[in-house]
């Protein structure tokens, strides 16, 4: 069918619209990358605008010999795979309970459920929460205590039942119970789907800093968010740091954040196809 004028002129307007939005949204990164292994007098006098001016790897350098920045490393590595792993197993039980119509009560505890994502406890009761709970400053309570959101469970609800009942009902005849027919039927059938929800909860897990700031006092445990929160916000960079005149207060906050954003830049390009199934999950049902 031949395109109107009309519609080449709109397809033409949208690209380069796209193309526009694209550029503002990238260029954050760019500038980013490109200040972390500048000097600092560039950096500092604003001559860095797009691309890096008298490159040096100095402040990578100092950030990656700094004994806290490999243990905050480990501590969110710990808490996003073990997280996450939570995270799933729990959604996942709780929106294959939900997809099933003979559950009894089901309508009830959906809207019990849905209630938390409109009226939420806030910040002091949780506080006090965990601190009755001697929760507090404890590795497990970042896992366990962030386990589940509802906005995902009712999105792979959605997409369970969305699954012909005629599969469940062939398992059954065959001998399979609820448990087997989750493994071996309902969890191939949903690997976009779950790689899209385990991208959203590893994102939040990975870039998490409020709680863990709260909830965690001694520095072995805090995650790298709570350490680059500390350089950007507080601006406080150690002496033990190196010569300020090499490295700035800056070229090391850009250094740390281009350090902590590479894994998660790094694994997105292997997951890429399975979310790009699974972007429009729980849309369409039947």
């Amino acid at each position: 069918m031949k395109k109107t004028r009309g519609e080449k002129l709109f397809y033409i307007f949208n690209c380069v619209f796209l193309g526009i939005i694209a550029l503002l949204a990238l260029y954050p990164f760019v500038y980013v990358l490109s200040a972390s292994i500048s000097s600092s007098d560039a950096v500092v006098t604003g001559k860095v605008i797009l691309l890096p001016r008298d490159i040096n790897f100095d402040s990578y350098a100092k950030v990656l010999s700094e004994k806290g920045i490999w243990i905050a490393y480990f501590n969110t590595f710990y808490y996003t795979i073990f997280g996450v792993i939570v995270n799933l197993i729990l959604t996942i039980c709780g929106a294959y309970a939900l997809s099933k119509k003979r559950v009894m009560g089901r309508t009830a505890i959906s809207f019990f459920i849905a209630l938390t994502m409109w009226f939420q406890p806030g910040m002091i009761p949780m506080y006090l929460n965990f601190r009755d709970l001697n929760m507090l400053d404890n590795r497990f309570t970042i896992i366990i205590g962030f386990a589940i959101t509802t906005f995902y469970v009712f999105l792979m609800r959605t997409f369970f039942q969305s699954i012909p009942e005629e599969l469940e009902e062939a398992a059954k005849v065959d001998g399979a119970n609820d448990l087997t027919i989750l493994w071996k039927v309902y969890l191939p059938l949903s690997k976009a789907s779950l790689v899209t929800i385990g991208l959203f909860y590893a994102v939040h897990r990975w870039n998490g800093y409020f709680w863990t700031m709260i909830l965690l006092s001694d520095e072995s445990k805090v995650p790298l968010q709570v350490l680059l929160k500390k350089l950007i916000v507080e601006m406080n960079v150690s002496d033990e740091m190196g010569n300020m005149a090499v490295y700035s207060k800056e070229t090391i906050i850009y250094a740390t954040i281009i350090v902590s954003i590479i894994p998660i830049v790094a694994a997105y390009p292997f997951i890429q196809k399975y979310f790009v199934k699974g972007a429009m999950i729980g849309s369409v049902k039947g």
